[in-house]
């Protein structure tokens, strides 16, 4: 009898913790992937940036078309083809001169999030609209299928094993395009693998001054990974630190290619911060990012090529009622609530 009470009690307490554990979860405040990666259009507000770029959101965003004269765009699926303004602007740029330039056309993968924040799953950082990334493979001369888009890998440039460039890849358009994207005054740094960085210092010719926006980093061995400043009007936005002057090409460099580096970690197991981080984490205004309107429609805030660029003046606002087309979608909203004609007894 006293075995059998004392099962009992083991079973109440359990059941007790068990409410408990369910209530806090359900009070628990959602993680701040979850709200930022469920958004499918960006806030229709000014071009603002906040927080910094592994940690935060932004507002007036752009998309850029899915396919370009000189670019298509990857992973579909992800919904990452937003960016503030500047950010598309210069990708849309970037494609015009890299082709005059001889490079057949940009595949683009990850930029932001509608309105950035943490991802559901991959970066830590593309959360505040001026991280982008394109790959080092270049477009094919046909369009590719929904199913390529998604599944189709890029080409790593670089030996995992010896971190080197694999000399028959690699190519000098391959550098011009660098170059190219690193010569942009807004562009602040250009991530790649430490291998590629070293292509670079051993071939770059002329005008090197260039190859200090170049950096060094893991991974980034199938695309490259273009940085901006924080725009003018982004009082929230938080700078990185300047990249260090010279060339970096020097012990800095090599570091990389000892075995430090590419230890593995001591804590393997460690959650990712975006797998944790909820929104008391961000700046406060990602809350009202969050609840901001979204534009009309998708294709009222698309870059789509030829040189025809939407400016931060101009960001989206809310569609309003004289602002509505019949050729346009109308938020749910503005939509008129039908009301019972008023009669002589009212």
């Amino acid at each position: 009898m006293m075995i059998f009470l004392a099962n009992a009690a083991r079973a109440a307490a359990l059941a007790i913790l068990a409410v408990l554990a369910c209530g806090i979860a359900a009070n628990a405040e959602p993680l701040a992937k979850t709200l930022f990666g469920s958004q499918a259009l960006p806030a229709a507000t000014a071009a603002k940036s906040y927080g910094f770029y592994s940690k935060g959101c932004f507002s007036g965003g752009v998309a850029i078309a899915t396919d370009g004269p000189n670019w298509q765009a990857m992973r579909l699926s992800r919904n990452r083809r937003w960016g503030h303004p500047t950010m598309i602007n210069l990708i849309e740029k970037l494609s015009r001169e890299a082709a005059q330039d001889g490079w057949p056309g940009l595949l683009l993968g990850d930029i932001s999030q509608p309105r950035g924040g943490p991802m559901l799953t991959g970066h830590a950082s593309h959360q505040i609209g001026l991280d982008a990334d394109i790959w080092f493979t270049p477009m094919p001369d046909r369009k590719l299928s929904v199913n390529e888009r998604e599944n189709m890998s890029a080409t790593s440039m670089v030996n995992e094993k010896t971190h080197l460039v694999i000399d028959r890849l690699w190519t000098k358009a391959h550098e011009r395009l660098l170059k190219r994207a690193a010569t942009y005054p807004e562009v602040e740094r250009i991530l790649v693998n430490p291998g590629i960085k070293k292509k670079l210092c051993e071939t770059a010719t002329g005008d090197r001054s260039w190859l200090r926006k170049v950096r060094p980093f893991w991974g980034h061995d199938y695309h490259f990974h273009v940085r901006i400043g924080c725009q003018p009007g982004s009082v929230g936005c938080r700078a990185q630190d300047a990249v260090p002057a010279g060339e970096g090409c020097d012990k800095s460099l090599a570091w990389w290619f000892t075995e430090e580096p590419w230890r593995k970690s001591g804590n393997p197991d460690a959650p990712k911060a975006r797998d944790v981080m909820t929104m008391k984490s961000l700046p406060p205004a990602c809350r009202e990012v969050l609840n901001a309107p979204a534009p009309v429609s998708e294709a009222a805030v698309t870059v789509r090529g030829g040189g025809r660029t939407i400016s931060v003046a101009s960001a989206p606002a809310p569609a309003t009622a004289s602002a509505v087309s019949a050729f346009t979608e109308i938020p749910l909203h503005l939509i008129p609530i039908p009301m019972a004609r008023p009669t002589d007894a009212q």
